[in-house]
């Protein structure tokens, strides 16, 4: 496949970070061989943003299809709104999530392609990013075992991923679909990731890194013995905690069977009523 003309929709899901999200639309436009190798349309879902989010990328940048959501779709849901928006438009060549949390090196969609390339368009394509703050990488790949790949020179493939920014291509998409809408805001990057092992598809990361974004390595207020107890259970079953047990329950039980999905069911709430425990043990 010649990389020329090659036509990209880029997903993007945002919700009251203004300065972030038009930051990451910078980048996006600042691109090398825009235009030239590759175009995109940017789908972006606005989930109903009080901070002028809209306005001011209606402003700025005005080619970007903006959806309206309702405000309670977080992350999973919107990026699956968007997906299915921009699959409905038209055909596209490649389906990109981004996160908007994410500003991306001006050769990272060239170095997406160029990775695609190697795996003849078959296989999912993820950016490494990496810590401006810290210099250490943040988010990307992988290994079976849980941790982060280091992007060495060469493609790496992974075992799963994070969303922050992966390249989808259409060969990939038509096997395995959209994203798991059942997921409100996490596991759905995770999950997507497990689908292309089962359809037997591979996911590499990408030779070097693509861009920047700080890592959010905060432990959740569910596990922390300095919190009420009311106060962990209400954030354990937020869509943002992250751990989720019903949504939780539906990744597990999916992708690794009945008896794990229901052992972690039990250890979460364990660890929600005795955080202590869990701080002995490490």
């Amino acid at each position: 496949m010649n990389i020329k003309n090659n036509t990209i929709a880029v997903l993007i899901t945002c919700h009251n970070r203004k300065d972030k999200t038009l930051q990451c639309l910078q980048g996006l436009y600042k691109q090398k061989d825009l235009n030239d190798k590759f175009v995109i349309e940017i789908f972006l879902v606005d989930d109903a943003s009080t901070d002028g989010t809209a306005e001011a990328i209606k402003s700025q940048f005005s080619s970007v299809n903006i959806i309206k959501g309702s405000g309670n779709l977080y992350w999973n849901r919107g990026m699956c709104l968007a997906w299915k928006t921009a699959a409905a438009h038209k055909d596209f060549d490649y389906y990109l999530w981004l996160n908007d949390d994410t500003f991306l090196f001006n050769s990272a969609i060239a170095d997406l392609l160029q990775a695609a390339n190697e795996t003849n368009h078959s296989s999912a394509i993820i950016g490494s990013t990496i810590s401006a703050k810290e210099k250490r990488i943040s988010y990307g790949g992988n290994s079976k075992e849980g941790n982060l790949l280091i992007p060495n020179g060469k493609i790496q493939e992974v075992y799963s991923f994070n969303g922050n920014v992966v390249l989808i291509p259409d060969y990939v998409f038509k096997i395995v679909g959209f994203l798991d809408k059942r997921f409100p805001h996490a596991i759905g990057d995770f999950d997507y990731g497990l689908q292309i092992k089962k359809n037997n598809l591979s996911s590499f990361i990408t030779s070097n890194f693509i861009g920047s974004c700080e890592r959010n390595d905060k432990l959740p207020d569910w596990c922390s013995v300095n919190v009420p107890i009311a106060r962990r259970i209400k954030n354990l079953y937020s869509p943002l905690g992250n751990s989720h047990p019903y949504y939780y329950f539906i990744f597990e039980n999916k992708n690794y069977g009945l008896i794990r999905a229901c052992k972690h069911f039990c250890t979460i709430h364990i660890r929600l009523l005795f955080p202590q425990l869990w701080l002995q043990n490490n």
